[in-house]
């Protein structure tokens, strides 16, 4: 295990630490919630209140598709994937940075990544949650919108199981919680998408 760990802070961005997402059981009012923020189709289009938070949006933009660039090397697919990113986080109350990170760890941004568990696409969704609060149709997790909608949306539910720790919450997200390696490797990754202004 240490040697994995070792791995992924060598090379964080080639490595994916999927790990096994546990179905457990989930007050109804949590599953309505997690299953009405599941089904609200809108697309991603960024609201902002003043033109600053526009601007800024942009720079970051900017920047992350520069940082990007190497594992999306297709302009559009990584733009579209940048502005979901961004979306679905500030949706969900999460720092996109967060996401990006975990989405490195989980998946090293492979849209069609399935690990040796069964969790499917760049957030590492496992299966059963399109059972527990979709339609069921777990093809959909290879649809980026969904699968960075139902990433951010579960992270944010355990986020607030855990009390806001993020450590815990993000075990939890991994089916590895109260194990050091995977929130210590999310939370290093973490750092590298982080935007400065």
């Amino acid at each position: 295990m240490t040697s994995v760990v070792a791995v992924a802070f060598m090379a964080p961005i080639g490595l994916a630490i999927a790990g096994n997402q546990k179905e457990e059981a989930i007050a109804d009012s949590v599953r309505v919630a997690l299953s009405n923020a599941i089904s609200d189709a809108r697309p991603p289009k960024p609201e902002f209140a003043n033109i600053d938070e526009r601007i800024q949006y942009l720079h970051w933009l900017g920047e992350m598709s520069e940082r990007l660039k190497k594992k999306m090397p297709d302009r559009q697919v990584r733009r579209e994937f940048l502005e979901t990113v961004w979306y679905e986080s500030k949706r969900a109350g999460l720092d996109s940075a967060l996401v990006l990170g975990l989405i490195q760890v989980e998946s090293a941004f492979r849209k069609y990544a399935i690990s040796p568990v069964g969790a499917h696409g760049y957030m590492q969704v496992m299966p059963f949650w399109t059972r527990v609060v979709g339609d069921g149709d777990r093809r959909k997790l290879f649809h980026m919108q969904t699968n960075l909608r139902y990433g951010c949306s579960i992270l944010r539910m355990y986020l607030d199981m855990e009390g806001g720790n993020l450590y815990l919450a993000l075990g939890r997200y991994n089916g590895s919680r109260g194990k050091a390696p995977y929130p210590n490797a999310v939370l290093a990754a973490w750092k590298q998408w982080e935007f400065r202004k």
